[in-house]
């Protein structure tokens, strides 16, 4: 496998770790003798650096819920648990809630 790099660095393991917005947006090319446009270069860097800050951030916001809803979810079973008695005090239950 070929060895890839960050900053100079290999990854540790061989595998990249998350792009940061800043990264895209600092990112240094080598000049090339045929090279592109490095306005048009910078303009979609920033594209995809403020693509990226907006997908980070629905990220932490559905993390967010995700605990919040685990934790509700943790609390009703904790709930349920203490007022439900065992099956064999209820002969008529089929065992549904």
């Amino acid at each position: 496998m070929a060895q890839v790099y960050r900053g100079g660095q290999p990854y540790p393991a061989g595998h990249p770790g998350r792009l940061t917005p800043h990264e895209v947006r600092t990112r240094e090319f080598a000049a090339r003798q045929r090279g592109v446009d490095p306005d048009e270069v910078r303009e979609f860097q920033a594209r995809v650096a403020d693509e990226l800050t907006m997908l980070n951030e629905a990220v932490r916001l559905l993390s967010q819920e995700n605990d919040r809803i685990k934790r509700a979810l943790r609390n009703w079973q904790t709930v349920h648990a203490r007022e439900c008695r065992p099956p064999q005090d209820h002969p008529h239950n089929s065992g549904h809630w």
